[in-house]
């Protein structure tokens, strides 16, 4: 007869181990060493045996110190004459469902094929809620900005009158299936590791039908054209989402039918630019209305509003515009922001040209204050380029 390892060895920590560090490495070899990880695996399923049972003994208190004065001598009477069983002793089925449920879908129970498990069959005579949809929908920048109502026309999975909804044909109707003995699932596996898995026959329904309403082919839905009015509110954007409750796939045996989402996509404008709730637009100027300033009209969602330009007003000086932005969903509303860009003329006359060269001829730095300040910086670099070249060529 082979030689038991020490339990602390087959764990892989030391005898002052915790409880978590003990948990900890149980878990880690225990999910590298199951059996349906490693399957046809005679040597690993004799590994997680041997992990599961040095678990078991230094996780429990009483039996830890049992072992840590006798040894293996002294969990003869803990397990009996027979030795350890894992489906007879080992007793954490807490820990062992905490670290495979995500794996198989299912509590400890199930994976053992026994009782205990929390996941039930489904009953195959419940109402089941229907999916939920999506849709995406395109929309102007003005519906977005005033709100505006649409019709959208969608194919759904609806509600087959000629069956009802039970996917069998008139006259007959659903029977349990052979398989599963309507339970919706079947347990595989043999030894100590058994699991449920869904039925191959029925698909975890538990019944069968066999004979099918032709309309629906069995399913007890059919896909059926919708015709759905729709609000778009003030304030939306692009990602919005509108839910409309109960607009969505019809429920199988009477479950209420699932919701529609539809997801807004704003295109994009010819004048107005969204920031959040504010809007920026740019208003194009001449260099003269520039220089000498003046009235110009500033395009808002509620029409023109003029403002006064200053004189020698700069390119790319910004107006705001309160409350002439976006309309808030929450109430409210954003900002309009108007962003002066200086036209420069083109197709000149000839007479045009000959003013604007008479100007130019008039001109100094002194109507050029920006230009003045560049030069000066520009003449300050040049100048300590060449002293510092002067003095490093001594």
């Amino acid at each position: 007869m082979a030689t038991k390892r020490d339990y602390y060895e087959v764990l892989g920590v030391s005898k002052s181990a915790s409880a978590d560090e003990l948990k900890k490495a149980y878990r880690k070899l225990a999910m590298q060493y199951h059996p349906d990880r490693n399957p046809d695996n005679k040597e690993a399923t004799e590994k997680f045996k041997e992990v599961c049972e040095a678990y078991e003994v230094l996780s429990d208190t009483d039996k830890r110190q049992r072992y840590d004065q006798y040894g293996h001598d002294g969990m003869k009477s803990a397990f009996g004459p027979g030795g350890f069983d894992f489906g007879r002793d080992f007793t954490h089925s807490g820990d062992f469902q905490d670290l495979f449920e995500n794996i198989f879908g299912g509590g400890f129970g199930d994976i053992f094929g026994g009782g205990g498990g929390r996941r039930r069959a489904r009953n195959p005579n419940a109402a089941q809620r229907g999916d939920d949809l999506r849709f995406d929908l395109e929309i102007d920048f003005e519906e977005a900005l005033f709100g505006s109502e649409r019709e959208v026309d969608l194919t759904v999975s609806d509600t087959c009158e000629t069956c009802g909804g039970s996917g069998a044909a008139t006259g007959s109707s659903r029977e349990p299936c052979r398989q599963c003995g309507g339970h919706g699932f079947v347990v595989v596996g043999g030894g100590f590791i058994q699991m449920r898995q869904t039925c191959p026959v029925c698909n975890g329904e538990g019944t069968i039908i066999r004979n099918p309403c032709k309309k629906c082919a069995g399913s007890g839905r059919v896909k059926a054209p919708r015709h759905i009015a729709l609000r778009i509110p003030k304030g939306v954007e692009t990602g919005s989402r509108l839910r409309l409750t109960g607009k969505g796939e019809s429920g199988l045996r009477g479950g209420p039918a699932g919701d529609l989402y539809v997801v807004l996509h704003v295109r994009e404008h010819d004048i107005f630019q969204r920031q959040d709730d504010d809007l920026v637009c740019t208003v194009h100027v001449s260099p003269v209305t520039a220089a000498l300033g003046g009235d110009i009209d500033i395009p808002t969602p509620d029409g023109h509003a003029r403002i006064k330009l200053p004189a020698g007003t700069p390119n790319g000086k910004v107006f705001r515009l309160r409350d002439k932005g976006m309309p808030s969903l929450n109430g409210g509303c954003g900002d309009l922001h108007a962003r002066i860009e200086i036209e420069v003329p083109t197709h000149l006359s000839s007479k045009q040209k000959r003013s604007l060269e008479e100007f130019a001829a008039q001109s100094t730095l002194d109507n050029y204050p920006d230009t003045a300040k560049l030069n000066k910086a520009v003449n300050t670099f040049f100048a300590r380029r060449d002293a510092l070249r002067k003095h490093t060529s001594k």
